[in-house]
């Protein structure tokens, strides 16, 4: 066995998020289309003689560090399936925004499962993962994939789509996470008593992601959480007035928030956006990133 090994993964926006009403299992059916952006975590895994989790960078002092840990189920995860002890020290390098909206949290699951695949040289298929990543939560598998994908069911099955450029987006930090248990919920309370029509994708989004057109895509993003996020968190309309204020394309919360994304013209336009999100007072600082990026992806392996 060798070590260690490195993964690169994605955060991810979501475009559009139709939400569906509660199933019977109390997930959501979904119309989710995700597109994974340019910022990013590196997992690092490390044989050992027990299971060890270990973060750095922004924000790492709110990621759990035990078994609860998705980046430490995705090796106990890997490990039942093939009889492997998952012995392995775990180090998140942390660059994307915590309990934000944008995966992160899946995003290292996935990193996990495919460095201790390299590490103890399983020969697991591409199937075989992404079913693992199924089980560890629904936006794990698109962590695996990246890019653009269409997400049904609670969102962990995957149909890959097309784009047809690069998209520039600006993703304002809020003080605090925001729970999607609670994100949800509050959805649900919301709705209630009304009829929530069956999710379906937006064909003028997917056309204008397959274009690369950034005006059509800002015409058609949605998030059918944004109210429930807005609910549980008023101040995030400050946020999005002062994103479109400062010139952006659009601007909406980022799957169950609290951060919130907004679309530019370019790169330019993104840098004016970011600026003026940091001196507005609004969030606690704005990142840059461009869009597609790729999927989990192992930058180094040790011998």
């Amino acid at each position: 066995m060798g070590g260690p090994v490195t993964v690169r993964v994605p955060a991810k926006v979501n475009v559009q998020l139709a939400v569906g009403g509660a199933r019977p299992d109390g997930f959501h059916d979904l119309a989710n289309v995700f597109l994974a952006v340019g910022l990013y975590d590196e997992v690092t895994v490390t044989p050992s003689d027990s299971l060890r989790i270990t973060c750095s960078g922004p924000d790492a002092a709110q990621v759990p560090l035990d078994a609860t840990n998705l980046a430490a189920r995705a090796a106990i995860a890997l490990g039942a399936r093939y009889g492997i002890a998952p012995d392995v020290h775990i180090h998140i390098a942390k660059d994307i925004p915590v309990a934000g909206g944008m995966a992160g949290g899946s995003a290292d699951g996935a990193a996990a499962l495919l460095a201790c695949d390299a590490l103890w040289g399983t020969g697991a298929s591409r199937t075989e993962l992404l079913a693992l990543c199924a089980e560890l939560g629904s936006d794990v598998p698109f962590s695996l994939v990246g890019g653009a994908a269409l997400g049904t069911g609670r969102g962990e099955y995957l149909t890959a789509l097309d784009v047809g450029g690069d998209f520039h987006w600006v993703f304002a930090v809020a003080d605090g996470g925001l729970s999607t248990p609670a994100v949800y919920a509050e959805f649900d309370r919301l709705t209630e008593g009304t009829a929530v029509p069956d999710p379906v994708a937006s064909t003028a989004l997917l056309d204008a992601l397959r274009t690369g057109d950034a005006t059509a895509l800002a015409g058609a993003v949605t998030n059918d959480l944004q109210p429930a996020a807005l609910s549980l968190r008023p101040s995030l309309a400050e946020t999005l007035a002062a994103g479109t204020a400062a010139g952006a394309l659009a601007g909406l919360v980022s799957g169950s928030g609290p951060t919130t994304a907004f679309l530019t013209k370019g790169a330019d336009s993104a840098e004016t956006v970011a600026t003026a999100l940091r001196e507005s007072g609004t969030c606690r600082t704005a990142r840059v990133a461009g869009a597609p990026a790729a999927g989990a992806t192992v930058l180094a392996r040790g011998v």
